[in-house]
């Protein structure tokens, strides 16, 4: 295992749940502490059945109920041993005298550490298949938006496309109109020259008006 939270429980004297077995080596004994919380791990489903939807997903206590995780009647769960283990009267103590401490006071109210352990393990592997369910929601959020952009860059770059062409088409109309104009008012010119030089013949003042300048050409078109 890699979770080494056991150890506090799991010494040279405990190695079941009771007095160190006779006979035995300090290092034989940790063994077999070890592997009887091996054996209490392994009876545990890894992955956790959720019996509905958690909708509070920072509330671990949500998260246990919904994976079915109650109390047992004695009420000694891992998270009540947790809080014995910071009292005020014993947290300033050694790890030993801490856990022997919490041990004794186990024994007294009839309950068994690896009942306490098997509550650990069922908590600890409700929350990593709950981390895999929020981890996998995240993936499906991710990909649908990221699915939701590129149709929305698509859509945009299409919108921009068609406004830039109207922009276009109406810059090309307006080049149009000014083209014809200036054409018209060359031609214009022209012929009000041509009536100014017929009436000069005739009179001290020629009342026919000219434009001044030639037309300006129309700008090139962008």
């Amino acid at each position: 295992m890699n979770k080494k939270w056991y150890n506090m429980f799991v010494s040279v004297d405990q190695a079941s749940g009771g007095e160190a077995e006779a006979g035995k080596s300090p290092a034989d004994q940790v063994a077999s502490a070890a592997q009887a919380v091996s054996d209490i791990a392994a009876s545990i489903p890894q992955v956790t059945r959720f019996s509905g939807p958690v909708g509070t997903p920072t509330s671990f206590e949500e998260i246990y109920k919904s994976a079915e995780i109650l109390p047992p009647q004695h009420g000694y769960t891992i998270m009540k041993v947790a809080e014995m283990l910071q009292s005020e009267h014993i947290r300033g103590l050694p790890a030993e005298v801490r856990r022997s401490s919490v041990l004794v006071a186990l024994e007294a109210a009839g309950v068994k550490i690896q009942e306490v352990i098997e509550d650990a393990v069922k908590r600890d592997r409700a929350l990593d298949t709950y981390e895999r369910v929020l981890e996998k929601s995240l993936h499906e959020t991710e990909a649908a938006k990221a699915e939701e952009n590129r149709k929305t860059q698509a859509e945009m770059e299409r919108m921009v496309a068609e406004y830039r062409s109207r922009i276009q088409a109406n810059e090309d109309a307006v080049a149009k109109e000014k083209e014809r104009f200036y054409g018209w008012r060359l031609q214009k010119q022209q012929e009000e020259k041509k009536i100014a030089d017929a009436v000069g013949y005739f009179v001290s003042e020629n009342p026919i008006t000219t434009s001044g300048s030639p037309a300006p050409p129309p700008p090139p078109k962008t």
